[in-house]
């Protein structure tokens, strides 16, 4: 894709006028319609944040659905990504003020919850993420019945993965320091 075609494509993407409770993303070039998601994906995200405002060791804000201007592999324009959970420390206040797409400065992790399209959750979004040097990205998946956890972002790749199937703990490192309880994802 040429300088011309992305920016004809961000520029596309910026004038959408999704109609209401629908997200549109740019990812890798191309734009993503999401229709609301079902009561599962909801609950899943619920149990996340509730445990790692309760547990976790650091102070944590929390936003669902927060637009995020992450940098593009290729020649794309920059992916404008709407994370199912996006958490930063509380002391940042990240949050306040931020414009409908901010940059992923000072996010902790951001966590997905597989929907129909479970590769986007997989394998761009968890690149797109690393890329932008998030810290950590969690996977919930519905799929395979598992959590996976990576971290130690590295170009477009995070260079380590921690697994654990519904039901088992998961470890979160610092800034977190708890143990991840899945027993309710199942």
């Amino acid at each position: 894709m040429d300088t011309f075609e992305s920016a004809v494509l961000l520029e596309l993407f910026h004038a959408l006028d999704t109609p209401e409770g629908l997200r549109a993303e740019l990812l890798e070039g191309e734009i993503l319609i999401k229709l609301p998601e079902d009561g599962h994906h909801a609950h899943l995200i619920s149990e996340l944040a509730d445990q790692v405002r309760r547990e976790s060791a650091t102070e944590m804000q929390m936003s669902e659905n927060k637009g995020l201007r992450l940098v593009s592999g290729r020649h794309h324009p920059p992916n404008h990504v709407i994370p199912d959970a996006t958490f930063a420390p509380w002391s940042l206040r990240l949050f306040r003020g931020a414009p409908p797409w901010m940059e992923p400065d000072g996010v902790a992790m951001v966590a997905e919850v597989t929907s129909s399209k479970p590769d986007q959750d997989r394998i761009a979004k968890r690149h797109c993420y690393a890329r932008a040097a998030i810290p950590f990205y969690l996977l919930i998946d519905r799929e395979k019945s598992q959590v996976s956890l990576f971290g130690k972002p590295h170009r477009d790749e995070y260079t380590e993965v921690h697994l654990a199937a519904f039901g088992e703990p998961l470890a979160l490192p610092a800034p977190f320091e708890f143990e991840l309880d899945t027993k309710d994802f199942l």
